[in-house]
């Protein structure tokens, strides 16, 4: 009988830790067998490419990828250039990750989120070419690119391995990324009814480009807070699961979240909300929800609860830890179905 092999899972950094800390992280990460460790780049904290650059600098096989860079404040041009060079630095380990972004965020800094999946189409179109080493024209309503091509002088002329995964949250944005993507990045604090329909849009992308679902990788972000104690564990997620009902509600609603909960949150939460305002309305938010949105309790409890999001569709959980990084990751550390 064939020994069940360990699922693939990977480890996701947002700006809760100094950046040092999570060159350990990544490198115990490592030593353990993850697959990957992801940097956010959500909001107007962290941007992902200088902790990217910094994990790989210290690890020698897991993949390194932005979760996920947005299309907008980076030229397509510039973009490339980037993931080219951190490519340079850990060949055939680095995964761009691209998102739309959200509002009110964009507004505020000036940028007009104008027809999403059209700039994202072109976006993945001329980036993808340029990692190619392709000399690319392109006169669009995003993209504005006229014979550009990564210029190397000092360096082999060369395609790079970098696949580019798009972070998709609506579903006409699943459906684009099963046409164009090399992967999905699949969000957090989502539920398993939403993965079906998630599948469903992807499945719909995939047979426009005479692909099959094996053909997409399919990583999902999966909040995880593990604890010996699950009222503990609990707690700790309530308060991220507060702050995402009233600052991502678009999110929330997709998961099946009563629109009289995220009403009331709201209520309470402002932009950017501080941390008594999330303490206040996380007093609102019950157990099943917090259950219902993450994988929370104790370290048996918790990879149940991922194991959902695996038969619903996810390739490589890409786990958010919450409290003890170290402890999250021995409690999937050789993990088997």
């Amino acid at each position: 009988m064939t020994e069940p092999q360990p699922q693939p899972v990977a480890i996701y950094l947002q700006d809760a830790h100094p950046i040092r800390d999570g060159m350990e992280f990544s490198r115990y990460a490592e030593e353990k067998g993850f697959a990957a460790v992801w940097q956010a780049e959500s909001r107007l904290v962290r941007e992902s490419t200088v902790p990217m650059a910094a994990f790989a600098s210290v690890t020698d096989r897991i993949k390194v990828g932005s979760g996920v860079a947005d299309i907008w404040s980076r030229n397509p041009a510039r973009l490339a250039a980037t993931f080219s060079t951190l490519d340079d630095l850990a060949p055939g380990r680095v995964i761009l990750g691209l998102g739309a972004w959200w509002d009110p965020l964009a507004a505020k800094v000036g940028i007009d989120r104008a027809r999403p999946l059209a700039a994202m189409r072109e976006v993945v179109t001329a980036v993808r070419a340029l990692l190619n080493n392709e000399t690319v024209t392109m006169h669009g309503d995003h993209v504005h690119l006229d014979g550009v091509e990564l210029d190397y002088v000092y360096q082999d002329r060369r395609p790079k391995d970098v696949p580019i995964y798009i972070g998709a949250t609506g579903m006409q944005m699943m459906e684009l990324t099963g046409e164009i993507a090399d992967g999905v990045v699949l969000n957090y604090l989502v539920s398993p009814d939403y993965n079906a329909r998630a599948m469903e849009h992807l499945q719909i992308g995939l047979d426009r480009s005479g692909r099959s679902m094996d053909d997409l990788d399919r990583p999902q972000l999966v909040v995880c807070s593990v604890h010996e104690d699950r009222a503990t564990a609990l707690d700790m997620a309530r308060m991220m699961v507060t702050q995402y009902l009233g600052q991502q509600p678009h999110i929330m609603k997709a998961s099946g979240v009563p629109q009289s909960l995220l009403d009331a949150v709201g209520e309470v939460l402002t932009w950017p909300a501080t941390n008594e305002q999330v303490a206040a309305a996380s007093k609102l938010v019950p157990d099943e929800i917090v259950q219902m949105l993450t994988a929370s309790g104790t370290p048996a409890e918790a990879r149940a609860r991922v194991a959902d999001y695996i038969a619903g569709g996810c390739t490589c959980p890409i786990l958010y830890p919450l409290g003890d990084v170290t402890a999250m990751i021995d409690t999937f550390s050789g993990w088997t179905l």
